[in-house]
């Protein structure tokens, strides 16, 4: 198949977890998205992210991981990532490149903490180490809303709150046509990785992380803030920061060097 993608489960204890794989490349890295995959996993993604990330396929192989289903009821984001540490051991993925995004970056900080071994370099990306009033405010309102199985209305927040103007103004016709695939088939797997959001605090471990560190923000964060970013790049010893600031949350979507630079930056720490 194109850029070997390879769409593939893994059996963790009684649950499983979807990932993807895709590339060629001796060294690993491992992508880790955010609260979306309570909506939906994975699953079949391989090829459209193997097409929508081709530049890293030469040099690395990518693996992108869902969290596994079912989760615990008490599950955060520390317990997700020893779940994803499970899941390299079992792949026999010794360490690898770290890109955690929003929710995916609270796993990842966890990873480089717990399993400082696991990760060759970190790329955070619009995610946070404290809780602040922005994100408190608007995973609570999901979280409301998706108890009230109101996922369109879900869905569409999280696209108005996350995209710029300019994008939302080409793609608002197709609202009908995406909305109606994001309803997840457990509501509770998306309640529990909404909670976890609102419990995470790594900010009393984070400057134990003395692996590379790349941070990445959308000056117009509307989820987590631009200033949750920059908080993390004070308390990591030795951080980059790259602020987007005509971006959003969806930074990582709509900057169009994005890959170029996390790539860049995962070359440099081979």
């Amino acid at each position: 198949m194109l850029y070997n993608a390879k769409n593939g489960q893994v059996n963790i204890g009684s649950s499983v977890m979807d990932y993807i794989k895709f590339g060629k490349g001796e060294k690993n890295i491992i992508m880790i998205p955010g609260l979306g995959d309570g909506l939906k996993t994975v699953k079949g993604m391989a090829l459209p992210m193997a097409v929508m990330y081709r530049q890293f396929a030469k040099d690395f192989t990518v693996w992108v991981f869902s969290r596994k289903q079912p989760l615990e009821p008490d599950a955060n984001t520390r317990t997700m990532a020893t779940d994803l540490r499970v899941a390299m051991d079992i792949l026999g993925i010794d360490s690898a490149h770290i890109l955690g995004v929003s929710q995916g970056g609270m796993i990842a900080q966890w990873l480089a903490i717990d399993f400082s071994q696991k990760v060759c370099s970190l790329a955070l990306v619009v995610t946070m180490a404290k809780q602040n009033e922005t994100v408190q405010s608007v995973v609570a309102s999901w979280i409301e809303m998706s108890q009230k199985d109101d996922f369109n209305t879900l869905t569409i927040d999280n696209f108005e709150k996350s995209y710029t103007d300019s994008y939302l103004k080409k793609y608002r016709l197709f609202y009908p046509l995406i909305v109606p695939f994001m309803k997840p088939k457990d509501k509770q797997r998306f309640l529990i990785q909404a909670k976890s959001c609102l419990n995470h605090n790594t900010w009393d471990y984070i400057d134990k992380i003395t692996v590379p560190t790349l941070i990445v923000a959308g000056g117009k964060d509307k989820i987590v803030t631009c200033n949750a970013s920059q908080e993390m790049a004070e308390k990591i010893g030795g951080s980059q920061l790259i602020v987007y600031d005509n971006f959003g949350h969806s930074v990582y979507e709509e900057a169009k060097d994005f890959n170029d630079k996390i790539l860049n930056f995962f070359v440099k720490h081979l």
